[in-house]
């Protein structure tokens, strides 16, 4: 019997090959992605979940089933934690509404960023001059946002006083001695005045007094200088991430 004779047309043969390798490249990159979601972020989970059913009774169905690959239930209860999510979105709203029925949309600033609420209020709210005692009108409002977050407090993570004062002379630098004791007294009665009526536990009010060194505006003139001399509050969410004081500046654009 003869030999067959070898197939001798041309170059093709392996272009097969090439194709079963980019297959196999394509599946490797799937279970790839499969595996990296395989993890999910419980909170984040919930919200977009939500974003999707309002119904809260039914996502505690769909994001807390331990049959779900990926999602382990959370601790606390679901219902609970939902809860503390749409209290904490309120805070800001509520805060804002009460600052517009007061008439001191010019002398506090709200901004709501991931996970907390930052308030600014400029120092004539509640301190005369060089004094820490709160004035009366300072007083109320206070006690208005203490009650809108004594409605929010089991979640609240943290509350930060951070009290500041300005240059008053734009060429030297204050004497340091008074410019610190100051912003810590005027923080400090402001922690203490929110803690009598907050419901926030002591341990979760801090109080830093910064003199004049984290200024927003510059010192050469007397408008800016006064937008120096501010009392402001950082309200943060239980289950947010910490920042630094200058990364809050920069999200709100200081």
């Amino acid at each position: 019997m003869g030999k067959r004779k070898k197939d001798s047309g041309g170059g093709g043969g392996a272009n097969w090959m090439d194709t079963y390798g980019d297959l196999v490249t394509l599946l490797l990159c799937f279970f790839v992605l499969l595996y990296s979601i395989s993890t999910v972020d419980q909170a984040k989970w919930v919200q977009i979940v939500k974003s999707f059913n309002p119904d809260a009774r039914e996502i505690s169905q769909i994001a807390a089933d331990p049959n779900v690959d990926g999602v382990e239930e959370i601790p606390g209860g679901l219902d609970n934690n939902l809860q503390k999510i749409d209290e904490f979105d309120e805070l800001y709203d509520s805060l804002k509404e009460a600052v517009e029925q007061a008439g001191l949309d010019g002398e506090v600033e709200l901004f709501k960023g991931d996970g907390y609420t930052f308030i600014t209020f400029r120092d004539n709210v509640f301190f005369d001059g060089d004094s820490s005692i709160i004035k009366s009108g300072g007083a109320k409002i206070l006690k208005q946002f203490s009650s809108i977050i004594a409605a929010v407090s089991t979640s609240v993570k943290e509350i930060q006083v951070l009290g500041h004062t300005t240059q008053a002379d734009p060429n030297e630098v204050n004497e340091p001695v008074g410019d610190r004791v100051l912003s810590a007294e005027r923080a400090a009665r402001v922690a203490a005045f929110i803690q009598t009526r907050s419901k926030v536990p002591p341990e979760h009010i801090v109080s830093i007094g910064y003199g004049q060194f984290r200024p927003i505006a510059p010192f050469d003139t007397e408008e800016n200088r006064s937008k120096n001399r501010r009392v402001e509050l950082l309200i943060t969410k239980s289950d947010s991430v910490e920042q630094s004081l200058e990364q809050y500046y920069e999200d709100m654009g200081r």
